[in-house]
């Protein structure tokens, strides 16, 4: 059975090397035999802002590039994500896409009696492409890579995504092409994993 890949590329600009490595997962990916589909988040017609958290029934409305992202999401088997490190997370519309979208009723829900929700996303996994102008080393030694627990234990844990892995690609002002290369070709041979 083929399995359903929803990748999802996180940077404003689709000019990106975020963009490239999007490319270079699906290419591996397809030749795996995946069915594939991409969001740009970029061309969402959506209100970043989640304004009253979920106290009103306004937090449930979804415009229609949103209601079809959520679609997207419970068709993929897998789930993999490219953005940019901005001042220590991703930039402001992804992290609103993910307000938006990851709403009780369809990724998590609460039971009387119980502390921890119901995972509605569970039997999926996640692969995180992250790329960064701070040198890899210094996100995991100085930094402790907490982005990545807090997504891990916090996000996308928390409704469901299992394994959740990741990919830092740092630091990108001073790559050379070769070392982006290098780059493309690792992340085109997890496409061809599946991972």
């Amino acid at each position: 059975m083929k399995k359903n890949i929803l990748l999802i590329l996180g940077h404003p600009s689709e000019n990106s090397f975020c963009k490239a490595l999007i490319d270079a997962y699906t290419r591996g990916a397809e030749q795996a035999g995946a069915n594939c589909k991409i969001i740009y988040v970029s061309r969402l017609n959506f209100n970043v802002n989640l304004a009253d958290g979920y106290k009103t029934g306004e937090a449930m409305h979804l415009e229609e590039d949103l209601a079809e992202s959520q679609q997207l999401i419970q068709w993929a088997d897998h789930v993999v994500m490219a953005y940019p490190n901005w001042w220590g997370f991703m930039p402001a519309i992804t992290k609103g896409f993910i307000d938006r979208i990851f709403l009780p009723g369809f990724a998590f829900k609460h039971h009387s009696g119980k502390i921890f929700p119901e995972k509605l996303l569970k039997g999926k996994s996640m692969r995180l492409l992250v790329t960064m102008d701070t040198p890899k080393w210094w996100f995991y030694l100085i930094y402790r890579a907490s982005q990545y627990r807090i997504l891990k234990d916090i996000v996308f844990g928390y409704v469901g995504f299992d394994p959740i892995r990741f990919s830092t690609f740092g630091f990108i002002r001073k790559s050379t092409d070769k070392l982006r290369n290098s780059w493309l070709r690792e992340v085109e041979q997890l496409g061809r994993k599946l991972k």
